[in-house]
């Protein structure tokens, strides 16, 4: 099974996915965004934009994915903002079309939690305290830039199962998702402070600055 998370930047999806990673034996994540950086970084900086334009992306990402769910004994974990229809068709319609069994879900909040979440999220937060004035990193910008856009058009029917967060805890998140798609999660047993910890440390390891 393949369990791609959607949403819009900062809305939690790469937290979300590390949590059932975590929960889930056997389970893997597989992050678009890599594949994504590595062809943004083939282009000169000047003419660098969103690497999920590419076909190139589209179609690695896919045929990735299709290798990985056939060969791995697990859940596959996806977590990737898409937000264009067609784009949409091309990486999970085309995984659905070839048999494969893919559980789509979009994490949604209010406007203003995205940006609270985004303001206080990893070494964005860090930076920003020690200096008193610290510039936002370059992707947290971009993410800013882009929510009004990924809250309208992933709020439409096409992009559901739609999942509402703003009063959902990151593992009550991972835990609706895992019953959703019929699977059980190991249960939680870390507290508040070691989760906070854990998900700071997520943060910090996937912090973009360009």
């Amino acid at each position: 099974m393949l369990l791609w998370i959607n949403g819009p930047f900062g809305g939690g999806k790469t937290q979300t996915a590390h949590e059932l990673r975590r929960r889930l034996p056997g389970s893997v994540i597989c992050d678009p965004e890599h594949a994504g950086f590595g062809l943004r970084r083939m282009f000169p900086p000047e003419l660098r934009g969103d690497f999920r334009e590419l076909a190139a992306w589209r179609q690695g990402v896919t045929e990735v994915l299709d290798q990985v769910v056939a060969r791995h004994d697990g859940e596959v974990i996806v977590p990737m903002t898409v937000t264009d229809p067609g784009h949409f068709a091309e990486t999970v319609g085309l995984l659905r079309e070839r048999g494969h069994d893919v559980r789509h879900f979009t994490l949604l909040a209010q406007r203003e939690t995205v940006l609270r979440r985004l303001r206080e999220r990893g070494f964005g937060r860090v930076l920003r305290y020690a200096s008193g004035n610290a510039p936002r990193p370059a992707g947290e910008s971009w993410a800013v830039e882009q929510l009004d856009h990924c809250l309208q058009r992933l709020a439409e029917p096409e992009f559901a199962e739609h999942l509402w967060t703003d009063h959902s805890t990151v593992p009550r998140t991972a835990e609706r998702i895992a019953v959703l798609s019929g699977l059980t999660l190991r249960p939680n047993t870390d507290g508040a402070l070691r989760t906070r910890l854990r998900q700071a440390g997520v943060g910090i390891r996937h912090i973009r600055f360009d």
